[in-house]
């Protein structure tokens, strides 16, 4: 065991790397969920997203279209999940796993000839001066400019949602969609391009598993980030800046185990392999007991005639 091995500095930087995917699927769901809907299917548009932004990245040579590409993957598997909740009225929970699994299968079969192959490298932002700094250059200032969109989406979904009318539209939706309705907003309007929002992030952020943090495609990889990302919704009480804290809390947690296990720490792989999905089920119960922070109308359809 050679503690001494591992590097603060590059600990801290992939850290924020391995918390990138957790950030876009996780501000996604949040805005899902402030409008009152409960899609479990982030796994499914994760894995969706990140072949279909390999695929593009690979073809084109163009990661940033790789993005592009993946966002609108996931935003096109949660059409599927909005017309079964928001018009078939079906129950939530049961299509939400629906689209995981449907969207395990369809990745898997889209990426069967993508295996082995590397995909095109987006380049690192270099700030002048700043990137060169001692410690605080390489953390803060020498990442792919994925990184730093997707903090800039947190601040964007805090300030629209704390500010803006249409935050209070949005949570007045996802309160009480009946009051919403009689004062006259389009309430499955709503919800539908909240929807559209949140598979469009999960699409992002599993382009950015497999694009920049794992930089191949292999059949399910996301791996179930897309589950630890509905339980930092949770953790987060629905409130934007926690997701940000609570996404570097478990991508801390992935990073530390796997230097753990390279510095040859006499603990089984096993179990430090699986301390990430185990600190979540810990999480979990401990907030299972304060639900006060959630949308009242989490999870319960729209019933009024449209």
């Amino acid at each position: 065991m050679d503690l001494s091995a591992i590097n603060p500095v590059l600990l801290i930087a992939s850290l924020m790397v391995a918390a990138t995917p957790l950030l876009f699927a996780a501000i996604g769901e949040l805005v899902v969920e402030k409008s009152g809907v409960l899609n479990l299917g982030v796994e499914g548009m994760m894995i969706i997203g990140a072949v279909a932004g390999f695929a593009t990245a690979v073809e084109t040579g163009s990661p940033m279209l790789g993005f592009v590409a993946a966002a609108g993957a996931g935003a096109a598997l949660s059409v599927l999940f909005a017309i079964l909740t928001q018009y078939a009225q079906a129950n939530q929970v049961a299509s939400g796993l629906s689209l995981t699994l449907f969207g395990l299968g369809l990745s898997a079969l889209m990426g069967q000839s993508y295996v082995g192959v590397k995909p095109p490298q987006m380049q690192k932002l270099d700030i002048p001066v700043l990137s060169d700094l001692p410690v605080v250059g390489p953390i803060l200032f020498g990442h792919d400019p994925m990184l730093y969109v997707a903090i800039a989406v947190i601040a964007v979904v805090w300030a629209v949602i704390k500010f803006t009318r249409i935050g209070l539209v949005l949570r007045a939706v996802g309160e009480n969609h009946d009051a919403a309705h009689a004062l006259g907003y389009k309430v499955v309007r709503i919800r539908i391009m909240a929807i559209l929002f949140g598979g469009a992030c999960a699409g992002l952020g599993g382009a950015y598993i497999s694009l920049i943090r794992v930089p191949q495609w292999t059949e399910g990889m996301t791996a179930g980030i897309g589950w630890i990302a509905l339980a930092l919704v949770v953790f987060a009480s629905w409130k934007p800046w926690r997701v940000l804290l609570g996404a570097y809390l478990f991508g801390g947690v992935t990073v530390v185990q796997l230097n753990l296990q390279a510095a040859g720490v006499a603990i089984p792989v096993e179990y430090l392999a699986m301390s990430p999905y185990l600190i979540t089920i810990l999480v979990l119960v401990i907030l299972s007991a304060d639900k006060s922070s959630a949308p009242a109308a989490l999870g319960r359809n729209f019933h009024a005639a449209r």
